[in-house]
C-alpha cells in the first residue's frame, strides 16, 4: 500500500514547472508591467501596496510554492496538496478583486487598467481573471492525473513488494545459516588431535607388521 503512495516525478513535473512559471508571472507583472506600459495604477514600477500584496503577490506565492511541491515530490498525497495549494491561488487571482469588496472600502483594490480598451482588456485577462482560469486548469489536470494509478505505477509498487518480501527471506535465512555454521566445524584443537591420533593407528599398524617376521627367524 505504502508504494502506491509513490508517484514518478515525471507525472507532476512538467505541470510543476509550468505553475511556477505562471506564478512567477502573477507575482511580477504588478512590478515590472509598468516598464512596457501593461500596468493597473499606481503605474510605478516596483511599487507596494495593500491590493497588490493581497491580490497579486500572495495568490502569486501560493502558485509558485505548489508548483515547486509538485515538481520536486516523489509521494502523491505531496504532489496533491501541491496542487490543491496552486488552484486555491489560481482562484484567487480570478475572484479575489471581486471578493475585496468584503475587507476594504477603497475600491478597486487592484487599482484600474492603464491605457486604451485593448490593453485594459489583456491587463485584466493577465493581471487576474484569465491567469487565474489557466492556473486552476492546470491544476486540476494535475489533481486528475495524480489521483489515477497508472499501470506503470501499479508494476513498480509489485516489483518494490517482491524486492522487499525477497529481502525479508534472506534476513530469516541468514541466522540460521550462522547457527548451523560452527556445529559442522571443527577448532585447530580438535584437527590436532585427530592427526596425532591418527598417526598412532599408523604406527601401531606398522610395527604389528614387523613382529611376524622377527619371531619366524629367532625359531628357525
Amino acid at each position: 500500500m505504502t508504494a502506491l503512495l509513490r508517484v514518478r516525478r515525471s507525472r507532476g513535473a512538467a505541470s510543476g514547472l509550468l505553475l511556477i512559471l505562471l506564478g512567477a508571472w502573477g507575482g511580477l507583472v504588478p512590478f515590472i508591467g509598468p516598464y512596457f506600459h501593461y500596468a493597473y495604477t499606481p503605474d510605478a514600477a516596483w511599487q507596494l501596496n495593500n491590493g497588490r500584496i493581497w491580490l497579486e503577490v500572495l495568490p502569486a506565492a501560493a502558485v509558485l510554492l505548489g508548483g515547486l511541491v509538485m515538481a520536486l515530490s516523489k509521494l502523491r498525497p505531496t504532489a496533491m496538496f501541491g496542487a490543491w495549494l496552486a488552484a486555491i491561488g489560481g482562484a484567487w487571482f480570478a475572484v479575489g478583486t471581486v471578493l475585496a469588496a468584503l475587507w476594504t472600502s477603497k475600491l478597486p483594490a487592484q487599482g484600474t487598467p492603464v491605457g486604451g480598451t485593448v490593453a485594459r482588456v489583456t491587463e485584466q485577462i493577465g493581471f487576474f481573471a484569465g491567469l487565474g482560469v489557466v492556473i486552476v486548469f492546470v491544476a486540476a489536470v494535475s489533481l486528475g492525473r495524480l489521483s489515477i494509478v497508472a499501470a506503470r505505477d501499479a508494476e513498480l509498487a509489485a516489483a518494490e513488494r517482491a524486492g522487499a518480501r525477497a529481502q525479508a527471506e534472506r534476513d530469516d535465512t541468514a541466522p540460521a545459516e550462522r547457527v548451523a555454521g560452527p556445529a559442522t566445524s571443527t577448532s585447530p584443537g580438535q584437527r590436532l588431535r585427530a592427526a596425532l591420533g591418527t598417526r598412532k593407528v599408523v604406527s601401531g599398524n606398522s610395527d604389528g607388521a614387523r613382529e611376524p617376521a622377527g619371531s619366524g627367524s629367532k625359531s628357525g
